[in-house]
């Protein structure tokens, strides 16, 4: 091997143990964080550990990127309507109805408990919307987007177009655990786990797409992962912090998950002219997720 073939070869190994050496301190860290909760807030505990186990799902789904290079199209578009279906879902069944019912058992009317969750889900398109406004971030439809984009590596505009669309997940899991109710709770984790499969394996494909090396794009869609858990924790820390903060909060995390749907998913998945392939995972996806709530919670 010549001289400039070692010193090509030599930047990238480096880069992928430096990666993974990141998910593995962050695993650690999330040890520590839900042994310390487990002890002092078991609810958040128990949030953190949903977003962990989505997390784990999210890792699952890029390892078969390692033995085969690409997945049919198709194929891709019909995981993420899937994926679409089950957020669809959860932020139905498993935050907007909780929501009502929460400000409804807190002395609000009909109109009063809609108006409020209404309210929550419109702050939470708009935090998503502002994020996305203001954070530099590649998606995979449209190119860079956001402030000093066009200054910043292709792998972190990923990063950034990923955490947008994980920290949804994160903040409905842990919403979901703070209104008391474990069994919700679990079925909303267990439903994003299930999306977070094919989702990750979408990820990885999309970087192996852009040009990056297999072991870097496995390395780096775990990474992606590790934002629900840290999103968990989060919603399940505030809203925990006051009931009367439940139904915002359960409004808030279905406007933010309605937002990735409508400006990332949904036109990814159509993009190619995939739609049937799209709406009938999108259909399969919904049910299966509908059915988790009714079933679980």
């Amino acid at each position: 091997m010549n001289t400039f073939s070692r010193h090509r070869i030599r930047p990238a190994a480096t880069s992928v143990s430096v990666w993974t050496l990141a998910v593995l301190v962050a695993c650690l860290g999330l040890h520590q964080a839900w042994v310390y909760f487990d002890a002092n807030a078991p609810h958040v505990a128990d949030a953190l550990l949903g977003g962990m186990v989505a997390a784990g799902a999210t890792a699952a789904g890029t390892l078969p990127i390692l033995f085969a290079r690409t997945i049919p199209q198709k194929m891709q578009d019909s995981m993420f309507g899937f994926g679409a279906g089950v957020m669809l879902a959860a932020s139905a069944f498993s935050l907007v109805a909780p929501g009502i019912a929460a400000a409804e058992s807190q002395g609000a009317g009909p109109w009063g408990a809609g108006l409020t969750v209404g309210a929550a889900i419109l702050l939470g398109a708009a935090a998503l919307l502002l994020m996305d406004r203001l954070l530099p971030h590649e998606h995979f439809i449209k190119g860079r987007e956001g402030i000093e984009a066009h200054r910043l590596r292709r792998a972190w505009l990923f990063v950034f177009a990923i955490t947008l669309h994980n920290l949804p997940e994160g903040l409905a899991i842990g919403v979901g655990y703070a209104g008391n109710d474990p069994l919700r709770g679990t079925a909303l984790a267990t439903g994003i786990a299930i999306q977070d499969i094919p989702e990750g394996l979408v990820v990885a494909v999309a970087l192996i797409a852009a040009g990056y090396k297999r072991a870097f794009a496995v390395a780096l869609g775990m990474l992606s992962g590790l934002v629900e858990p840290v999103g968990a924790v989060l919603g399940a820390v505030v809203v925990g912090w006051s009931a009367a903060l439940l139904p915002w909060g359960l409004g808030f995390a279905a406007g933010a998950m309605l937002f990735v749907i409508s400006h990332e998913i949904i036109p990814e998945s159509h993009r190619k002219g995939h739609e049937v392939y799209a709406t009938c995972g999108l259909m399969l996806g919904f049910v299966l997720m509908m059915l988790l709530d009714t079933a679980l919670g």
